[in-house]
């Protein structure tokens, strides 16, 4: 079986003002198989939102191959990298882009699609992330980290192959963390594939693969515990 996520020798370089470049990934190579929950760590500017803007594409590398859930992300045009993330991609940013009139349960039914049992399954997840009593509360009510697990919710509910999440634990107590965490290795367990960046380590006890990027540049590390 091919692997989910593969990319080959990926770079993003930005142009800023009088000419300096600014190097997002350098030459980056990663192939994460269906099942896989990759930590990718490092510290702030190293290229970490990049990569994950890169795998999902929203944004186009300046070189390199890019391939997730078999498409090719380079050679689909802007209207079908679209369809390609609403059918195959869970997103969880760190800003929420949660909808302030709906409530939790109607955010998260927003990530189903046209799925019959969206409710069904909204509740689930509601009731796993911890959300059980505020499942009628619109996002104003919520609490920054209620707000995060909504949105958590939200790219899982369709079951796509993969979930790229973008310090989904950043905003979190322990209990929750740990809660989170387990939901999105139980989603791995089923076949999905997880690329979650962050700069702590509580995911060290979950994750099959830890990766370090700092200057642009991917290297394995060893997986501790």
């Amino acid at each position: 079986m091919p692997p989910t996520i593969l990319l080959t020798n990926v770079s993003k370089h930005y142009l800023m003002p009088r000419g300096r470049r600014v190097v997002g990934l350098d030459k980056v190579s990663l192939s994460v198989e269906a099942g896989q929950f990759v930590l990718v760590e490092g510290p702030s500017g190293s290229g970490k939102t990049t990569l994950l803007l890169t795998v999902g594409g929203m944004q186009r590398p300046s070189s390199g191959q890019v391939t997730v859930a078999g498409y090719d992300l380079i050679a689909l045009s802007h209207s079908k990298r679209a369809k390609f993330r609403a059918e195959h991609l869970g997103f969880v940013f760190q800003m929420f882009h949660l909808v302030p009139y709906l409530n939790v349960l109607e955010n998260i039914c927003l990530g189903a699609g046209r799925k019959s049992d969206a409710k069904a399954q909204a509740r689930v997840l509601v009731d796993r992330l911890g959300l059980a009593d505020r499942w009628q509360h619109k996002p104003s009510r919520l609490s920054v980290g209620e707000c995060q697990r909504t949105a958590l919710a939200r790219a899982l509910i369709a079951r796509p192959e993969v979930i790229l999440a973008d310090e989904p634990t950043g905003n979190l107590d322990p209990e929750n963390t740990n809660r989170v965490l387990e939901v999105l290795a139980s989603y791995c367990d089923e076949g999905g594939s997880v690329l979650l960046v962050t700069h702590g380590q509580e995911a060290y006890g979950h994750v099959d693969r830890r990766l370090r990027l700092e200057n642009g540049r991917l290297t394995e590390l060893k997986l501790e515990g």
